[in-house]
């Protein structure tokens, strides 16, 4: 009967598995790799090293080749081709754990096979693995990327998104190596050459943004702040109206909601309202109190939810940013802030939602079916007197201190005069007072008064 110890000395060392993979025969390496498997913790990239150090670079791509039938390891057969191409995946992964070898050209050469392999195995139990290849390859080297992206990637993924189970580590390793693709590629390339691609990655993020409760629903909203507010809004928004899908909008909807009635970081915050304000860009006002229910939605909402928290959100903001922009203006020791060109457009975008709700509202009240209770109608109205008298003392400050030029100056007359086309009492007594410099504010780039309002400023300092 053997021992402890003798059962114990039996146990092949890591030494042991090295000299099997430096062996001469093919029988050799592919013993050493079976106890790589069994033996070697994937967490310790010194052995995962050594153990990519002694096998070749040649035996891999051989292995590789043979599993897909392109090839042949010596003792080989076509039976044994499923197992071979499992192994290699799976030793492949393994390596990829380590940075430097994720980055070597060896293991970036291989992604259009890895993507092959994907796309006539997509059911396999290595699939896993394979998305982890392409995360990590990508990851690793800017070239990783490139070619992934050369070589289909986003193609195959947004064939494969759809069939990924929600929840699933391979849902969210296909989500992260779409990150990777969009930070590092141009969307100009990605549109020019994969719009369709680019509608279905689109209607699939959008849902997962709805539905995803983990820190990844940060990450996509970051990357729908990317795509929905690029320059190529236009042949995306013509490719999004073209899907049979239409409840995207409405899972982004979700999304937002989420975001914006939990406490998150004023950066994801803002973020948020840059998604709404560019849904509102692409869908109309309505996208504010749209129906909220789709079917594998966690939560319901009150249609109104959306509306008054993008509102009661976007008056936060403009309260703040008007604090900040002002001391920036007019006690910092520098006005040429690095933040200023930053708040500015913030400002831009909450300004906009303000304005949108004011559309919605003007609409409302000649809609005898509105979905917009008489509760809610005083809430808004409430909330935009407020805001409109902090715009105001905005713009007095700015006449005090003698400024009469500047975008933000301008965005801050065309909220009141909006406001004042469908109010013309709100306000009356600062309207009445700051006049005459109303009319007078510039843009940065327009050589002449600020007019499109005059109208509704001289009615409302008319009713006294």
């Amino acid at each position: 009967m053997n021992t402890d110890k003798e059962q114990q000395m039996q146990v092949p060392s890591l030494e042991d598995c090295l000299k099997l993979l430096s062996g001469e025969s093919d029988e050799q390496r592919l013993a050493g790799l079976l106890l790589v498997t069994k033996y070697c913790n994937k967490d310790d990239h010194d052995s995962i090293l050594k153990v990519y150090n002694a096998i070749g670079v040649q035996f891999l791509d051989r292995l590789l080749r043979t599993g897909m039938g392109k090839g042949k390891v010596a003792g080989s057969g076509s039976d044994d081709r499923d197992a071979y191409l499992h192994l290699c995946i799976t030793i492949l992964a393994a390596f990829c754990r380590v940075p430097d070898i994720a980055a070597s050209a060896d293991m970036v050469s291989k992604i259009p096979l890895v993507l092959e392999v994907l796309e006539k195995e997509s059911a396999s139990s290595y699939v896993e693995d394979c998305y982890e290849i392409l995360f990590l390859t990508s990851t690793a080297s800017e070239n990783g990327v490139a070619i992934l992206f050369e070589s289909g990637g986003l193609n195959l993924l947004a064939t494969q998104l759809p069939l990924l189970s929600d929840g699933s580590q391979v849902l969210e390793l296909s989500l992260r190596i779409i990150q990777v693709i969009f930070s590092k590629i141009s969307l100009d390339a990605i549109v020019s050459r994969h719009l369709s691609e680019l509608s279905t990655v689109v209607v699939f993020v959008a849902r997962q943004f709805g539905l995803m409760q983990n820190a990844l629903k940060f990450d996509l909203l970051q990357l729908l702040c990317v795509i929905l507010t690029s320059d190529h809004s236009a042949p995306l928004n013509k490719a999004l109206r073209a899907m049979s899908n239409d409840n995207w909008s409405a899972y982004v909807r979700a999304g937002v909601v989420d975001i914006l009635q939990n406490r998150v970081a004023p950066e994801q915050k803002i973020q948020a309202l840059i998604v709404a304000e560019a849904m509102l860009d692409k869908l109309g006002e309505d996208w504010l109190i749209g129906q909220l229910d789709v079917p594998d939605l966690h939560n319901s909402f009150p249609l109104d939810r959306c509306l008054l928290l993008v509102l009661e959100s976007a008056r936060v903001e403009i309260a703040v940013l008007l604090n900040d922009l002002a001391y920036i203006k007019y006690e910092a020791s520098s006005s040429k802030s690095e933040t200023f060109p930053l708040k500015r457009r913030n400002l831009a975008i909450v300004y906009s939602l303000v304005e949108n709700v004011i559309k919605l509202i003007s609409k409302s009240s000649d809609d005898e079916g509105s979905v917009i209770g008489e509760g809610t109608f005083i809430k808004i109205i409430s909330g935009l007197n407020e805001t409109v008298e902090v715009v105001l003392e905005y713009l007095k400050d700015a006449k005090d201190h003698q400024q009469k030029k500047g975008d933000d100056l301008l965005a801050s007359v065309r909220l009141v005069g909006s406001y004042l086309a469908e109010t013309p009492l709100a306000c009356k007594e600062k309207v009445k007072e700051l006049l005459e410099y109303l009319l007078s504010v510039e843009g940065e780039d327009e050589s002449g008064p600020f007019l499109q309002y005059a109208s509704y400023f001289h009615a409302s300092a008319k009713q006294q």
